[in-house]
């Protein structure tokens, strides 16, 4: 059986984090492993308080499952001090774990901050250089990056250059950008662009369509594509697609087909939302077999 180690935070509300990241592995077909990094006290309305673990035992926890179960991939979510994204890097290179998926948690849903200020250079020097790939969405990409994304082209740019701070693959998420307020070329709606935003009878822009991730590698660009759900079940949207990924990779496929893959899955996942809590819920991780 193929195995998936994530190194990322507890969510108390089952939602994201661990929690997500192992309800997806086992939704794959594959065995989950665990490193983690903080415990948060958190539900569908946001975080109340968290404490990150020690960096020393983050890495005793990695040594632990891989040096006896081994390990196929590896998912990085909350990772929180830079002292902690520095073991994790370490233990990349002196275990030589393979196919690392960084899901670079800077914010959680409702707006808490879950990685330290330092943490964040910590990620671009040491992190991302050892990464298969990245999945950032539009305010993480912006940070990565150093650059404003308002457009479609914008996420092309940052792709590239989060690239440039060595990843194989950088997939940013486009599922922010209408929602921030950018405005989509005006002339799109006469072609018929699905992305493109739709009106109302008074006029009013709507949400577009679709939403739009781009993923850059040095094999080029390419778009995908999925379904725009008007929803506020969206907690663990980012786990769930980078868990996704690596279960993906873990079991053969090649990054594209990876990619589109975990989309279809997390766009099931949230169709079939159990509609728990009473801020942004959590996603039915089950949906292939319960429904």
């Amino acid at each position: 059986m193929r195995t998936a180690l994530t190194i990322a935070g507890s969510d108390s509300g089952g939602g994201a984090g661990i929690q997500a990241d192992l309800k997806t592995f086992a939704a794959h077909g594959v065995y989950g492993l665990t490193a983690i990094t903080a415990v948060t006290a958190q539900n569908t309305l946001g975080v109340t308080a968290w404490t990150a673990l020690s960096a020393d035992l983050v890495t005793a926890q990695i040594e632990a499952v891989s040096g006896d179960f081994g390990v196929n991939a590896v998912k990085t979510g909350m990772l929180a001090t830079a002292a902690i994204v520095e073991a994790v890097a370490a233990a990349i290179d002196s275990l030589e774990l393979p196919l690392v998926v960084v899901d670079p948690v800077m914010i959680a849903k409702g707006g808490d901050r879950l990685l330290d200020e330092d943490a964040v250079a910590a990620m671009r020097a040491e992190l991302l250089p050892r990464a298969h790939m990245v999945t950032p969405n539009v305010p993480e990409a912006e940070v990565l990056a150093g650059m404003r994304i308002a457009s479609i082209e914008d996420m092309q740019e940052a792709a590239r250059r989060i690239l440039a701070l060595g990843p194989r693959v950088v997939l940013v998420k486009g599922g922010h950008l209408f929602n921030r307020g950018s405005a989509p070329d005006p002339g799109s709606v006469a072609r018929g662009d699905p992305s493109a935003p739709l009106r109302s009878l008074a006029g009013a822009p709507c949400a577009p369509a679709v939403v739009i991730d781009v993923a850059c590698s040095e094999e080029g660009t390419f778009e995908i594509r999925g379904p725009r759900h008007v929803t506020r079940n969206t907690h663990g949207t980012g786990c769930t697609l980078a868990s996704a990924i690596a279960a993906n990779l873990a079991r053969g496929l090649r990054d594209r087909e990876a990619i589109e893959r975990a989309r279809e899955y997390l766009d099931g996942a949230i169709r079939n939302a159990p509609g728990l809590g009473h801020g942004h819920g959590p996603l039915s991780h089950f949906w292939r077999t319960v429904y």
